[in-house]
């Protein structure tokens, strides 16, 4: 083999090991992000950048209440009233085979992401009614949402049931303009892909995301 063959095969050697190392750090450790859609306005606007945490799904920890979260898109997004089921409120999902697996999670292809905030924790009791949320009968105090929204389930969808467990309830906070738990149920928690770190842009409004 001669030097020069020698060479480009070490180069392409080291761009194999960077883009791996480079998957392994987006999927386990964290990635940037732009905001595509309006469901979290005013908290987040469109453009914006942020810096997404992925070590909740490394360690396999549920998000906190109001912490805001990104999650696979479900398969099935509205329902029928027939097919609403209080008793079993948690979002379907496809199976994947192993090849589709990398492709959606490692390389992103063919995958689409929500973002929303976590409000109700497994084993809570969720009611929207008069244009509030209730969890185990108490309205909760919701300051990040525009003055006047109310939350309702915009034709048929999840109003009054119990978070199952290893599941989280998210909406967005711009509550008339997002599709979210209310119409597909609750997210399990091996869909959840992160939390968001840091708005890194515009650097006027760099920090924490409340």
């Amino acid at each position: 083999m001669s030097e020069k063959t020698k060479d480009i095969l070490e180069w392409i050697y080291c761009i194999v090991i960077a883009l791996a190392l480079a998957m392994l750090f987006r999927y386990f450790i964290g990635t940037p992000t732009i905001v595509k859609q309006v469901s979290m306005y005013p908290t987040l606007i469109q453009d914006e950048r942020l810096w997404l945490n992925r070590w909740g799904r490394t360690t396999k920890t549920l998000p906190k209440r109001g912490e805001i979260i990104t999650f696979e898109e479900p398969a099935k997004i509205t329902y029928s009233a027939s097919e609403i089921d209080q008793n079993n409120p948690i979002a379907k999902y496809n199976q994947r085979n192993a090849f589709q697996w990398f492709l959606n999670n490692f390389l992103e292809i063919g995958k689409r992401s929500y973002i929303k905030r976590a409000i109700g924790l497994p084993g809570e009791h969720i009611e929207i009614k008069e244009g509030k949320v209730y969890i185990n009968g108490e309205v909760i105090e919701e300051p990040y949402l525009q003055e006047g929204i109310v939350t309702d389930v915009i034709g048929e969808g999840f109003d009054n049931f119990t978070v199952p467990e290893n599941c989280i309830f998210a909406m967005g906070d711009n509550r008339n303009h997002s599709t979210d738990c209310r119409a597909f149920g609750c997210i399990p928690l091996e869909k959840i892909e992160s939390t968001v770190a840091i708005r890194i842009w515009p650097l006027n409004k760099w920090g924490k995301v409340q």
